[in-house]
């Protein structure tokens, strides 16, 4: 009867170590998809405070509206 539940308790941690470093491994990939996605974001951002900046004039630049 001892050694059977002994027998149980092994092959539930045996179960329970993989279940681990399968989730591990999903956690890890997880980030790694995520610090690349941070990085696109910060790209991105870049790129498009660029085109904001690029398009638009200053005060001294800009024509008076026509009813002036």
């Amino acid at each position: 009867m001892l050694e059977k539940r002994i027998a149980e308790l092994e092959s539930r941690i045996a179960f329970q170590d993989n279940t681990i470093e399968e989730l591990n491994a999903v956690v890890t990939q997880q980030q790694r998809q995520i610090d690349q996605m941070e990085k696109s974001l910060s790209v991105l951002k870049d790129h498009l405070k660029n085109l904001v900046s690029s398009n638009i004039a200053s005060e001294d630049e800009e024509t008076p509206p026509p009813h002036y």
